[in-house]
């Protein structure tokens, strides 16, 4: 499918409802080998000014995921205080590559984003990662330190065995969803997503349907090929200034994981939130963004 299908908006699931408007707006688009191309948002300095530096933010995983969906809250922030920031698409998911036979492990992704950065000429960057994105930060910080100034990490995936995320509450609820033999839905999604929050009324209509509609182009093979490692037992490799985010509530990876990040990466700092799931840039925007610009100035102490 290419890119210019998946901006169709789907079929209304019955004949009263309406069509729906493209919900993701699509940008850029990166060649990062192979045939691939990876989705991405690009955005300068309020009023076009001299970029303090680039940030890269890197989504979860999930059925509809994009990285403008995650992060549309966040990023127009880091623009006002200076910053490049690049919002892209994980192959798999948004409006990037979907290869049904494609390699989906840590390795190969690490190294198409390393690809991006190089494409869109941004030398040495901020990674912020959540959730599997997380883990895509991780192995970049350890694969490409060259490319890594900071890291920022949003309850990452990769510091656990694969058995213990199967059986966190929000994991197995996303892959009945998505597997499902009825198919998925936006009331499914609806359920799987108001395990993300703390607070499940902040869950609205217009995320479902950001999630929905990329949701019904993705091959099943991008979750049921989906590879994370285990990468706690390298944590101590990481050089680079490490923040951290985690919410007590998460039932998609172990709050016990922010312990790991305090104690193995050298020169971090870890934020520990209660009332907050697994999705703290979203329920908790005006810390996520103020910790993270001070983080950035290097004012955060």
């Amino acid at each position: 499918m290419t890119p210019a299908d998946r901006r169709v908006s789907p079929e209304p699931e019955n004949e009263q409802e309406p069509m729906v408007v493209e919900a993701v707006p699509e940008a850029k688009y990166a060649d990062v080998g192979d045939g691939l191309s990876m989705h991405y948002h690009d955005d300068g300095p309020a009023e076009g000014g001299v970029a303090k530096g680039t940030v890269v933010f890197i989504h979860g995983s999930g059925p509809g995921a994009s990285g403008w969906s995650n992060f549309k809250h966040n990023y127009p922030v880091l623009n006002d205080a200076g910053y490049r920031t690049l919002v892209p698409d994980t192959l798999g998911y948004g409006y990037s590559s979907m290869p049904e036979d494609g390699d989906y492990g840590l390795a190969n992704l690490a190294a198409r984003y390393a690809a991006l950065i190089e494409a869109a000429g941004a030398g040495s960057v901020t990674l912020v990662g959540n959730s599997q994105g997380g883990a895509i930060a991780i192995r970049m910080a350890l694969e490409y330190p060259q490319l890594v100034d900071k890291l920022v990490l949003m309850a990452p995936g990769g510091l656990e065995q694969r058995e213990v995320y199967m059986e966190m509450q929000g994991i197995q609820a996303m892959v009945k969803a998505f597997f499902s033999k009825s198919g998925l839905t936006r009331e499914s999604m609806r359920g799987v997503f108001e395990l993300q929050l703390h607070d499940p009324s902040k869950i609205t209509d217009a995320l479902i349907e950001e999630r929905y509609q990329i949701a019904v182009t993705q091959p099943k093979t991008v979750i049921s090929k989906m590879k994370v490692d285990n990468q706690e037992d390298r944590l101590s490799e990481i050089a680079c200034p490490v923040l951290c985010f985690w919410g007590v509530d998460d039932k998609f990876c172990p709050v016990s994981g922010a312990m790991k990040v305090a104690t193995r990466c050298k020169r971090s700092r870890t934020v520990v939130i209660s009332a907050c799931g697994h999705w703290v840039m979203v329920e908790y925007p005006e810390l996520f963004n103020g910790t993270l610009v001070r983080f950035l100035d290097g004012t955060l102490g």
